[in-house]
């Protein structure tokens, strides 16, 4: 099979020649080529254009096949959501105002985690801020080290992206007056040109969690149950067929928050994991009272407001807050232990450029 190798500084990764516009890129150990595929390494990194076809042995001699600088692919940590339209709202008309009016909404590809962020990622990317600028990044809350992180505000989620955006090597999304953002809780501006970590719009989060189905009323289908997530079943509702009342059992034990390890629950048909309860999700949008009319592209929520979008629903929630078209808000400064998030990335640039 031909596989491509790509140099970035003094590193090499590998990927199978697919037909498909994202390659799923390898980065190998040690900076040496060979032929193998790594899985259990982090795929998602910046290349650069200088390439090579390697024929089993074989070494061929570089050349260039424009590839866009941050070609970026599904990975083990993160699903690739097509590019597209989607109808977005409550097709089902059971749901708050704010969820109206119902209106087509056109994305971009972009990756989104396949997991909320867990406390150990958290504290291991906090750790390598704090002496390097990010010195107001809280402990945070967490169950346990496989459990999502929680008790953290949307400005300590803004500035830990750009972290861990650091951390790797890319290019932070954050700024504040042209600097990345690093401490502070002043509103932020996006580098579109960034290829880091970034909170998902609020658009991005539900077409994600829909998982590719339409008109239906969760990840999976039309009712819910413990089964299928973890939240608070004590709000009598006909789609929520769960036979007892009450928090989950396999995680109500000692002090709350009840999480769950993430991933405990089948994922979606994105590949994505615990898109309702578990924790409430930061989105980057100010909330509006209402959607915009129209086909929108590429959204990015309301111009100014008050508080930040939340999406999901949590631990202690009930079914209706579960639903993915349930909207709710927050004050950005607010940490309680059912506020966590999971970390998404764009797609981009689709121009190619010699390095």
């Amino acid at each position: 099979m031909v596989v491509v190798s790509i140099s970035f500084g003094n590193t090499l990764a590998s990927v199978p020649d697919i037909a498909e516009q994202h390659l799923q890129l390898v980065l190998l150990e040690g900076g040496k080529f060979n032929n193998r595929q790594g899985p259990k390494l982090n795929p998602d990194l910046l290349i650069s254009k200088q390439v090579k076809y390697e024929y089993g042995f074989k070494k061929e001699t570089f050349v260039d096949i424009g590839l866009p600088i941050t070609t970026l692919a599904a990975s083990d940590t993160f699903a690739l959501i097509p590019a597209g339209p989607f109808q977005m709202g409550d097709t089902l008309g059971e749901g708050s105002n704010d969820e109206n009016p119902v209106h087509t909404v056109n994305l971009s590809d972009f990756l989104i985690g396949k997991r909320e962020v867990t406390k150990a990622l958290w504290d291991e990317v906090r750790a390598w801020g704090i002496p390097r600028g990010y010195t107001d990044l809280p402990v945070g809350r967490g169950k346990a080290p496989d459990h999502p992180v929680s008790g953290v505000s949307w400005f300590h989620v803004i500035k830990w992206s750009n972290a861990q955006s650091e951390k790797e090597g890319l290019s932070p999304v954050y700024r504040v007056k042209g600097a990345v953002m690093r401490t502070g809780e002043t509103e932020p501006t996006v580098n579109s040109e960034a290829n880091g970590y970034r909170l998902p719009t609020e658009a991005e989060w539900e077409k994600a969690a829909r998982g590719g189905l339409i008109g239906k009323r969760f990840p999976w289908g039309d009712t819910i149950s413990h089964s299928h997530a973890n939240y608070g079943s004590y709000r009598v509702y006909d789609y929520d067929v769960n036979t007892a009342r009450g928090y989950h059992p396999g995680y109500e034990s000692g002090a709350n928050p009840y999480t769950s390890p993430v991933g405990s629950f089948s994922p979606n048909g994105y590949g994505v994991y615990d898109m309702t309860g578990n924790v409430w999700e930061w989105c980057w949008d100010w909330f509006g009272s209402s959607y915009a009319t129209g086909v929108e592209k590429d959204p990015q929520g309301a111009i100014s407001g008050l508080f930040r979008v939340l999406r999901g629903g949590s631990w202690y929630d009930h079914a209706f807050h579960c639903r993915v078209t349930n909207r709710y808000w927050d004050d950005p400064l607010d940490r309680n232990n059912g506020l966590g998030f999971r970390s998404a990335r764009g797609c981009q640039p689709k121009t190619s450029s010699h390095e």
